[in-house]
This record gives structure tokens, C-alpha cells and sequence, in this order.
């Protein structure tokens, strides 16, 4: 995508449509992954100060309906043989005034209802005309590339508005992300894009199962520390933990392992396991002189799991150092730090 922050914790770089691997934006403007937004670190502690998860996931709506909703869309097993229903109706029930025709018509208005909502999504919502698919970054582009130029053009924008907005309106950022994956259901990136805008929407459920079908697709790792963090947010804390193995570890980058620590550390506090978490992100180079996107998210989820476990001053002095490397106020350290002296 184009500009915007981006909310998740993945270690990885680029924005929606976005790869992993440097931990550097890929378009222009964009910050790393995950700033403001990762494990213990979304602009503070997932609730600010529990450390716990911001919330659930949306879950999806199926449309096969129930059994009785499914037996009476297609009339009934015993109608078209012609022997009485379950109810004792004989076959004489389809042409009554409340038989098949009052029934289908009512299934054809769903019907008409549906298609108007699935239109509404791949429509998607209205793009500026000064938003042009140039605008998407290259390698985004080229993820596109085999599709009609039409299709693209259009994907592209789509993809280009939903970087703008995912930030200050991330609900209509998920709406185009949504209308690119109604025309390019099988393309990786674009999946990934839905995920990240679901993600920034508070979607978990829905995030998840789209970061499952990219890396299905596309067989990436950077998507572990954003798939682990919809687990502790969907209140799976010890999913998340399990997503940390010796095997994705070695398939990220440094950035992405510490995304994956912040994330695990907020799931060891999730289970009561304070100094578990203290442990596991005295691993990471909490002491670096480096101004790398994820040093300010490092060491606030530092000071925060040191103020879980009891160990106020520690915990003070670690709040003002995420201030310092903080300029761009990605953690509420100040807040924290006004609170806490």
C-alpha cells in the first residue's frame, strides 16, 4: 500500500500488500512493521497497563443457515416424492397460499439482498481520482502482475487507499482491501492486505484466518508475529506461545523475532508468568545504541511486564529510556512515566 502506519507487530516491513525482510517500508513513507500497535507495545501495553489483548476477533457469518432453513430452500425431501412431511402435510402443501411459491419468492429476495451486499464489497468504497495505481509500490505491483491490466488498475488503487486510511480509519481501509481480494481471491499479497487492515480494525478472528491463507499461499514466516498476536487477542495466550519455535525464529529477521518476543512476553504475562516474560525480553538487545522502529516497542513492553512483576523503579527508569529513542511517540511512555512520578 501507500503511506500509512501500520498497526501490526510482524517484524516485517511495508505496509498493506506489504513484504517482510529488511524491516525497512517498501513505499515511500511507510515505517516498519508493526509500529505503535505490537504485543505489549500497541502505543503501550495491549490494555495499556494489563498487558492483556485489546479485544476479539469479528467472526464470520456462514450462509448455509441452519437444517430447517436448508430443508425448506429446497422444499423438502418428502414433498417432491409426494408423501407427507415431518408435519403431516401431504403434497397438496406446494400449492398452497403459504407453500412453495410465498417460500421461494422470500428465498429469491435473500437471494437479491446477497448479491446486492457481495456487490457492495467488490464495489468497494469510492476512490479519489487522484489516486492512481503508480501510487502502490513496485512490489506490490508486480505480486499483480498476470492479472488483466483493467483489474490491476483497479486492485492497485483499492490497495493504495486502503495504506492511506488504515491508520485514521481503519473500518474503510478494510472496505478496500475486502473489494482487491473480491477480484484477486487467490492472490497472496492481496490476502495478506485484508489481514493487516482487519487487523488495524480489531478483526482478529477474521485477521487471522487471512494471514493463514497467505502464508498457505506463499509459504512466509513474517506473518508469525501478527498471527501470534491475534491469538493472545482472541484469548489464546498459549497458541501464542507455541508459534514460537526454533523453525519460524529462523525464518525471520531480527526485527521479526523481536516482534514474535514482544508478542510471546504478552502472552507469558497473559498465564501470570511475569518474570517469565522479564526473561524472555532480556534476550533481545534491549541496551542497543541502534534507533531501529522496534528498540521503543522493545523497551516499553520491558518496563511494563517489570511494573506487572512488582519492580516500580526498574520499571520507571525502563519508561524513560523507551522516551528516548520514542520521537515518534509510537507508546504512551510519557503518559505512563506522568502516572507513575
Amino acid at each position: 500500500m501507500a503511506e500509512g502506519r501500520r498497526p501490526s507487530n510482524g517484524g516485517r516491513s511495508g505496509g498493506t500488500g506489504g513484504r517482510g525482510g529488511s524491516g525497512q517500508g517498501r513505499s515511500s513513507g511507510r515505517p516498519a512493521a508493526g509500529q505503535g500497535r505490537s504485543g505489549d507495545a500497541r502505543r503501550g501495553s495491549d490494555s495499556r497497563r494489563e498487558g492483556k489483548p485489546t479485544g476479539a476477533g469479528r467472526s464470520g457469518s456462514g450462509r448455509g443457515g441452519s437444517s430447517a432453513t436448508r430443508d425448506a430452500r429446497r422444499g423438502g425431501d418428502d414433498r417432491r416424492t409426494g408423501r407427507p412431511d415431518r408435519g403431516g402435510k401431504s403434497d397438496n402443501y406446494r400449492g398452497s397460499a403459504t407453500g412453495s411459491d410465498r417460500r421461494d419468492g422470500g428465498y429469491q429476495r435473500r437471494d437479491a439482498e446477497e448479491r446486492t451486499v457481495d456487490q457492495q464489497v467488490y464495489d468497494g468504497p469510492p476512490i479519489p481520482d487522484d489516486v492512481a495505481a503508480k501510487d502502490l509500490d513496485k512490489f506490490s505491483l508486480r505480486a499483480l502482475s498476470g492479472l488483466p491490466d483493467k483489474l490491476v488498475d483497479r486492485i492497485a488503487r483499492h490497495l493504495v487507499m486502503a495504506g492511506l486510511l488504515l491508520q485514521e480509519d481503519p473500518e474503510t481501509a478494510h472496505k478496500h482491501a475486502l473489494a482487491a481480494r473480491a477480484r484477486a481471491t487467490r492472490n497472496p499479497m492481496v490476502r495478506e492486505a485484508v489481514g493487516e487492515t482487519a487487523y488495524a480494525a480489531g478483526n482478529f478472528a477474521e485477521a487471522l484466518s487471512e494471514f493463514r491463507a497467505a502464508k498457505r499461499m506463499n509459504g512466509a514466516y513474517y506473518y508469525v508475529p501478527m498471527m501470534a498476536d491475534c491469538e493472545r487477542a482472541l484469548g489464546r495466550p498459549e497458541k501464542a506461545i507455541k508459534m514460537d519455535t526454533s523453525e519460524v525464529r529462523a525464518k525471520l529477521d531480527e526485527a521479526g523475532q523481536i516482534e514474535l518476543t514482544i508478542v510471546v512476553a504478552g502472552a507469558r504475562r497473559d498465564i501470570g508468568q511475569a518474570d517469565a516474560a522479564i526473561r524472555l525480553l532480556e534476550t533481545e538487545p534491549l541496551h542497543t545504541k541502534g534507533r531501529a522502529d522496534w528498540v521503543a516497542r522493545l523497551r516499553y513492553a520491558y518496563a511494563d511486564a517489570l511494573l506487572d512483576a512488582g519492580r516500580r523503579d526498574e520499571a520507571v527508569e525502563w519508561f524513560h529510556r523507551t522516551v528516548a529513542v520514542d520521537g515518534d511517540n509510537s507508546t504512551d511512555a510519557e503518559e505512563r512515566l506522568a502516572d507513575l512520578t
